[in-house]
């Protein structure tokens, strides 16, 4: 069978409705007007039998029954293997914590996401006896899952929030940010779902790809602003905004890259509003906007 995945949650952290939020968007979901989105995961196979998960999020759980793909097959038996983290963000590791239940599986990230994780000891709730933790060094393949290689690489981004000092630096280059290369029967896949900017070495590395999942948090730079929801930019919290003259939209415009679908986005995206202008403009572009439950192959 042909690569496939399947979009498991398509919010960034907090979701769509978040639970403390009044915004227009997530009024909108609460009452069925738009559809509610769970935050950042992907689930992929290269044989439809074998399945890994792209970062652990907080409605892990309920993602799981939803995707029929990645129900058990017997009493103990999923068709779960490994579960791979991008970075040390709450809402891609805490989901770890419900899949504490003694189930064999592969978790894969960089030494620097492993010793975010080795600080906190609730993560030892993953009995390593039974949870295997693998190391894996930046632009290295390894397998993933059976017939699906993977390479992380570094992307522009920061550390985890928690872990912020006084002085953040939102464009850092290393292991705490990292995008994951996915290749199947010779073509290749990119999930990207934190980025602070797009570098040559970025560029180079995405140009001409089959397929690309992509940092869609904010559609401005100033969106929380402007709707009176906090005080930070896109740049400040390490995303890329879709729109601008150096948003993610105009950057990948002569990339070649056959499809693009933007996931992690923001509950005050205007993008999540099926009939907005702003839906229309990205689709025009070439994008797909990321919905819970959306499968590729």
């Amino acid at each position: 069978m042909a690569f496939r995945a399947q979009i498991l949650g398509a919010a960034a952290g907090g979701g769509l409705p978040q639970w403390n939020c009044g915004c227009d968007n997530c009024n909108l979901a609460r009452g069925g007007a738009i559809p509610s989105l769970t935050q950042s995961s992907l689930a992929v196979s290269a044989d439809g039998a074998s399945w890994a998960i792209l970062n652990a999020s907080p409605d892990i759980r309920g993602q799981m029954a939803q995707a029929r793909v990645l129900h058990p097959t017997g009493l103990r038996r999923l068709p779960l293997r490994a579960v791979l983290v991008t970075n040390g963000d709450i809402d891609h590791v805490a989901g770890l914590l419900s899949l504490r239940e003694m189930q064999s599986f592969t978790l894969f990230a960089t030494a620097g996401i492993h010793d975010v994780l080795a600080q906190n000891p609730i993560f030892d709730a993953l009995n390593p006896s039974v949870v295997a933790r693998k190391t894996i060094a930046l632009d290295q393949p390894f397998e993933l899952s059976p017939g699906l290689m993977a390479r992380l690489f570094a992307v522009p981004g920061k550390v985890p929030l928690y872990l912020e000092g006084d002085a953040v630096q939102t464009d850092l280059i290393g292991d705490q940010t990292v995008g994951v290369e996915l290749v199947a029967e010779g073509k290749s896949a990119f999930y990207i779902p934190g980025c602070a900017m797009l570098n040559d070495d970025l560029r180079d590395r995405l140009r001409g790809a089959n397929l690309l999942f992509f940092d869609g948090t904010l559609w401005r730079d100033d969106e929380m602003v402007r709707a009176g929801l906090g005080e930070k930019t896109g740049r400040r919290m390490g995303h890329m905004s879709m729109s601008g003259p150096d948003g993610s939209i105009a950057a990948f415009r002569d990339m070649g890259i056959a499809r693009k679908i933007f996931v992690h986005m923001n509950n005050t995206n205007p993008v999540l509003r099926p009939a907005s202008d702003e839906k229309a403009q990205a689709e025009a572009a070439g994008w797909i906007i990321g919905q819970d439950g959306m499968e590729i192959t």
